[in-house]
């Protein structure tokens, strides 16, 4: 009998601004595990999605991501930056002025 789960996957990104964001890591089964672990140690948020992981998988240590991904990857990582309390400078401006006319 054979086992057919799939295995465990992970993917790394960089981002560097003015730039796409690159695979900087990937791996499966045990390395996936290593990444994982590594990331968790370094505070780094992760985020699982099954198959932007297929996905990512498909391109090589280095490559930056297709445009296809953009928006949904820049999504991602202004949400990191919430999670982190970091926001655009001029998001609190457009906060007050919301706050002011509630």
């Amino acid at each position: 009998m054979t086992d057919s789960r799939k295995p465990r996957q992970a993917v790394a990104l960089s981002y560097q601004s003015g730039a796409a964001p690159k695979v900087s890591a990937k791996g499966e089964d045990k390395l996936a595990e290593e990444i994982i672990a590594l990331a968790q140690q370094a505070g780094i948020h992760i985020h699982q999605d099954e198959y932007l992981c297929d996905f990512l998988q498909r391109l090589e240590i280095g490559d930056e991501i297709p445009s296809e991904l953009y928006l949904l990857i820049a999504e991602l990582i202004a949400f990191v930056y919430v999670l982190d309390g970091k926001f655009p400078e001029k998001w609190n401006n457009m906060h007050q002025k919301i706050m002011e006319e509630v």
